[in-house]
C-alpha cells in the first residue's frame, strides 16, 4: 500500500494519476493547505520542507519509504512498476528532460503567476506582467515541442505527460486557438480514464479560497500560513 498525503492540487493530482495509471494500490491522506497541515509537526517529519505530496511507500524491504518532490516520486513510482518511462537510453533521457522542465519551469512559474495574479494582497504590475509572460513563453515551448511529437516524450506517454497536465489544463482551455498541438495533446491526455480519476483526487474538499473553487474569502490567516510569517516561523 502506498499513502499518498495531499489535496486537491496540481503536484498531489500528478501523483494520483500516476498511481492509477500504474494500478498500485493506495489510499490519500488529506493534506489541508489552507488550514496549515502542512506545518504540523507529524508532516514535517515526513517533509522538513512542508510541501506536498509526500508518499510512504509500506510495499518495500525494511522501512516504510517516505519520499517527497512530486517529479521524485512520478519517477520512483514508473521505476517501480517498470511503466510510464521508456526502455531505451534515448527516450528515458528525453522523458527525464521534459519531466525536469515542468519541474523547474511549468510549476514554479505557473504558480508564481497564480501567486502575484491572484492570492497577493497587493498587487504589483510588474510581477504580474513578468509571471503571465513567462507562462505563455513555456506554453508556446510545450506546443512546439507537441507539433513534432504525439507525446512530451516522444510517441509513448509518460510521467512527463502526467507531470505537466495537471497546470496547464486551465490554460490550454482558455487559449485552444493560441497552442493547437498543446490543445490536442490535452485532450489526448483528459480522455485516459486514469487522468479522470486522479484529477477528482480530494476535490470534495477543494476549497472556495483557491482559483479552482472560485477565489472567494481567501484571508489574512491563510495567506500567513501559505506565504507569511507563519511559513516561515521559525520551527525546532
Amino acid at each position: 500500500m502506498i499513502v499518498l498525503y495531499g489535496g486537491p492540487t496540481p503536484n498531489a493530482r500528478k501523483v494520483a494519476i500516476a498511481l492509477e495509471e500504474l494500478g498500485l494500490a493506495w489510499r490519500l491522506e488529506l493534506v489541508d493547505m489552507l488550514r496549515g497541515d502542512q506545518l504540523a509537526p507529524a508532516f514535517m517529519k515526513l517533509n522538513p520542507n512542508n510541501k506536498s505530496p509526500v508518499i510512504v511507500d509500506q510495499d518495500v524491504a525494511g522501512e516504510p519509504l517516505v519520499l517527497a518532490e512530486s517529479g521524485a516520486i512520478l519517477w520512483y513510482l514508473a521505476e517501480k512498476a517498470g511503466q510510464l518511462i521508456p526502455a531505451d537510453p534515448r527516450g528515458r533521457a528525453l522523458c527525464h528532460q521534459w519531466l525536469m522542465f515542468q519541474m523547474s519551469g511549468v510549476g514554479p512559474m505557473f504558480g508564481q503567476n497564480a501567486h502575484f495574479g491572484f492570492y497577493a494582497k497587493e498587487k504589483h504590475p510588474y510581477a504580474i506582467e513578468r509571471y503571465a509572460s513567462e507562462v505563455t513563453r513555456l506554453l508556446r515551448v510545450l506546443d512546439g515541442r507537441l507539433a513534432q511529437v504525439p507525446f512530451l516524450a516522444g510517441d509513448a506517454y509518460s510521467v512527463a505527460d502526467i507531470a505537466t497536465y495537471p497546470y496547464t489544463l486551465r490554460q490550454v482551455e482558455g487559449r485552444r486557438a493560441a497552442f493547437p498541438h498543446l490543445a490536442r495533446w490535452s485532450d489526448a491526455v483528459g480522455a485516459r480514464p486514469s487522468v479522470q480519476r486522479g484529477m477528482e483526487v480530494a476535490r470534495e474538499h477543494l476549497r472556495r479560497e483557491t482559483i479552482e473553487g472560485g477565489l472567494t474569502g481567501l484571508t489574512d490567516e491563510q495567506r500567513s500560513i501559505l506565504f507569511g510569517a507563519r511559513q516561515y516561523a521559525l520551527r525546532p
